[in-house]
């Protein structure tokens, strides 16, 4: 037994070895992709500071108005519409109130991050950048809006909230339940479809989305990155400290 136990010893010792590497690895390369993002999102805001629009938003913008349809039209303000006025702040209070009541704090106090955090990052960077919204001739608008334009404050919240609600349904709905595939497909949809359902209405250039999927996917990670260590030490659960 004594035997056993020994050469067992330099197996777990090397096993955690590998873990370590292993995990080191992908935190590197995660750090990397991190780091083009911001590098990407900063050298488009230095542009969108200098320039109302690229020449190349204005032929994409042009594009996406071309398709145009009775349909569309609808569809694309739908998307829209929960990101207008005090719509995403009451939405996103609701789940935090319904995620408390469910006695799932950490994801409650992490969406609240998320959201919040996003909103005022966002908010603080329009202000910096101080580029106009497009306006006719240039673009079809569809409703005139007030403030700065980049980067999207609609997409920066659907990334933002759609992107940590699809997080949690991966992670604690039941694997292949319909209720999984149903959150995880409206969710992905919501993200996907914001950024093209505000060029199509004249609300944003399209690098004000693009600078918004940036901006929003580093905070998301972020957000996610701090629920992950709020759940490891139960920061939010003092029932489970108890238990530990």
């Amino acid at each position: 037994m004594e035997e056993a136990s020994g050469e067992q010893l330099p197996i777990e010792s090397a096993r955690r070895r590998l873990l370590r590497r292993v995990a080191a690895s992908r935190l590197w390369r995660a750090q990397v992709r991190y780091g083009v993002i911001l590098v990407a999102f900063a050298v488009l805001a230095y542009y969108a500071r200098a320039n109302a629009y690229f020449a190349w938003d204005r032929a994409v913008a042009h594009r996406i108005q071309g398709l145009r349809t009775p349909a569309l039209d609808v569809l694309m303000y739908v998307v829209s519409y929960i990101g207008y006025g005090v719509i995403p702040y009451a939405i996103a209070a609701a789940t935090f109130f319904v995620f408390l009541a469910a006695r799932r704090r950490s994801e409650a106090y992490a969406l609240l991050l998320s959201t919040a955090g996003s909103g005022l990052l966002n908010r603080t960077i329009k202000l910096l950048i101080a580029r106009p919204r497009p306006a006719a001739p240039d673009v079809n608008v569809f409703r005139l809006h007030g403030g700065q334009s980049f980067p999207s404050g609609h997409v920066t919240f659907y990334v933002c909230y759609f992107g940590f609600l699809f997080f949690v349904a991966y992670a604690l709905l039941p694997k292949r339940s319909l209720a999984r595939r149903l959150a995880l497909t409206l969710t992905s949809l919501m993200i996907a479809l914001v950024g093209l359902s505000r060029v199509y209405l004249g609300a944003h250039w399209p690098s004000d989305t693009i600078g918004a999927y940036f901006l929003g996917g580093l905070w998301l990670s972020f957000s996610l990155y701090l629920y992950g260590r709020w759940k490891e030490r139960s920061t939010f659960h003092q029932e489970e400290n108890a238990e530990r």
